[in-house]
């Protein structure tokens, strides 16, 4: 018998149950830090043979899935009716995409989750909040180009909203750009009175435009996500299946506990999104079994493949749902978007 790791508990069965079963959403993450993934050994021979091709190996998982009526969340499939339509627009609902870990999916789920709401007739504002400006790149915007960006309407009273939201080329998606010049935005609101709440002050005048504000926050947890948070009703947590992921999860619970207790009481978890899911191999389905287990019902059961197309859209300038819309990714996010709608 081997010796457990640091990060491997003797006893796996300890690890805390779901999130809704006993004790708090954090203690439910604290949990994942102990989370044991199986050894090679452990799976030697209890891999099928698989078909040659990719094709065929996709449409033997599709027919497994139809038949099972399990998703890849190992759950039952839930009942998403369609969206009702709406007979006007907002108030908004804001949803903070959030996670510290850089490259989990995060501006690549606001572009798409955004375009797919539109979809729905959903009116969309994109913000985004981080200086690294891959939002707006990822719309077709260069941020060095910008003369003025979220940074100012944060910054100068005299420069509104209205001033900087740019039309994209989605019908009903409007994007609040950002580039570099936000990063000094968190050393500058320091000295400022209520500090925490800027963003929701320059988001109020619009939010009666727009029925879903989505912020793509930066991969820290600084002043600036600690504003995106404030300002929201929810967040979405895109959390990319592999160990090192699950790691930083508890640090983003404790901080949104925080957030709810001192800042913003209606702040909840709308879901978990799990991204960067590679169905081939047992290390995904272990971390996507992980995730299942400590946050229940909280996880999506919209789940993010691995494929190459999320790069192209990048290089294209717009999301999935218009540059690859019969794709495995846009019907994803387009299920997403009905489960937010739904939730």
């Amino acid at each position: 018998m081997s010796t457990p790791t640091p990060n491997q508990p003797e006893d796996p069965a300890a690890s805390a149950g779901p999130a809704g079963s006993s004790g708090s959403a954090g203690s439910a993450a604290a949990s994942l830090e102990h989370a044991r993934i199986a050894a090679p050994a452990d799976h030697e021979g209890d891999e099928p043979q698989r078909p040659a091709t990719r094709a065929e190996r996709a449409r033997m998982r599709a027919k497994e899935r139809a038949e099972s009526g399990i998703g890849p969340t190992g759950r039952p499939l839930r009942e998403i009716p369609e969206p009702p339509p709406l007979e006007r627009h907002g108030p908004a609902k804001v949803l903070a995409m959030c996670n510290q870990k850089g490259g989990v999916g995060k501006t690549t789920s606001t572009i798409n989750l955004g375009a797919a709401l539109a979809e729905c007739g959903r009116r969309v504002l994109l913000v985004d909040f981080d200086p690294q400006g891959a939002l707006s790149v990822g719309l077709g915007i260069q941020p060095h180009e910008l003369d003025q960006t979220v940074y100012n309407v944060i910054m100068e009273r005299s420069v509104q909203i209205e001033d900087v939201l740019r039309k994209t080329r989605v019908d009903g998606v409007d994007l609040l750009p950002s580039n570099i010049d936000l990063s000094a935005a968190e050393v500058q609101l320091v000295a400022e009175v209520g500090r925490e709440h800027t963003l929701l002050r320059v988001l109020r005048p619009v939010m009666n435009d727009y029925d879903y504000v989505l912020v793509d926050c930066q991969p820290s947890l600084g002043l600036l996500t600690v504003n995106a948070l404030t300002a929201a009703d929810g967040v979405i947590i895109p959390l990319e299946c592999e160990f090192f992921s699950l790691r930083g999860v508890a640090l983003l619970i404790d901080t949104i506990e925080k957030v709810q207790e001192r800042l913003n009481p209606k702040l909840d978890i709308t879901g978990i999104l799990a991204t960067m899911y590679d169905p081939r191999t047992l290390h995904s389905k272990e971390v996507m079994a992980r995730v299942v287990e400590a946050f229940g019902d909280t996880v999506f059961d919209t789940v993010i493949n691995r494929t190459v197309r999320f790069p192209e859209t990048t290089v294209a300038g717009e999301p999935i749902t218009t540059w690859a819309p019969k794709s495995a990714g846009a019907a994803a996010y387009r299920a997403l978007a009905r489960e937010v709608i739904a939730r």
